[in-house]
């Protein structure tokens, strides 16, 4: 195979994988507008500036394509975590811990109280009689991976003695409850807009509170 053809072929390939994304992005925004039993895949395909045809060639039908767009929706809140917390083993040896996890908090309750998260919850719990097995897909990607992720890097900063020894999957679970518990209690399922001062002041308790049980002095 020539070079030429297996540039094209590669070209092809992302092209219809951009174009499958776009049209999760744009059903999960009409989704997330419309509801699932009121949205139709025409508004989906016109979201995404795309033929009707062009949709089912990609997804086969609007369960297909609902189920995809929330999966894709919670990876992309999952990226978005991991990203905060991954960065919290890159801060310096020397930098106060406490300092970096009320950052990371901060950033966290912002990804948690924006209105890409409260849609995503907002369909899950929707959909739940309908879809119950996507509460647990969401839950999974948007809670259990970051709290595993979380709790590694809380394990090397315990070993490091920057923490009270504990047990790293606990301390997590307890510092993303600390944050998430609040932020969800303000937004309930619909997407009100919680100020950045009000979510700065709710990082800033959790993270307290977490500092007062697993603080190292």
């Amino acid at each position: 195979m020539s070079s030429a053809t297996s540039s094209g072929g590669k070209g092809s390939a992302r092209g219809r994988a951009d174009k499958r994304q776009a049209i999760l992005d744009a059903a999960f925004t009409v989704f997330a507008r419309r509801g699932y039993a009121q949205a139709c895949v025409q508004e989906v395909a016109e979201e995404a500036r795309v033929a009707k045809p062009t949709v089912y060639n990609h997804l086969n039908d609007k369960e297909t394509l609902f189920r995809h767009a929330v999966e894709a929706a919670a990876d992309a809140h999952l990226a978005e975590k991991l990203a905060v917390i991954e960065g919290l083993r890159d801060r310096g040896g020397d930098e106060d811990p406490r300092a970096a996890l009320a950052d990371a908090a901060r950033r966290l309750v912002g990804i948690c109280a924006g209105e890409h998260a409260c849609a995503l919850r907002r369909l899950t719990h929707a959909q739940v009689g309908v879809f119950p097995d996507l509460v647990e897909t969401v839950q999974e990607r948007i809670a259990l991976r970051p709290r595993a992720a979380l709790a590694d890097r809380l394990a090397r900063l315990s070993l490091a003695g920057r923490l009270r020894p504990c047990d790293p999957d606990q301390a997590a679970e307890h510092f993303l409850a600390l944050l998430t518990a609040p932020v969800e209690t303000r937004t309930g399922l619909g997407a009100r807009r919680v100020p950045d001062t009000e979510l700065h002041d709710l990082a800033d308790a959790a993270v307290d509170t977490f500092w007062r049980a697993y603080g190292s002095g």
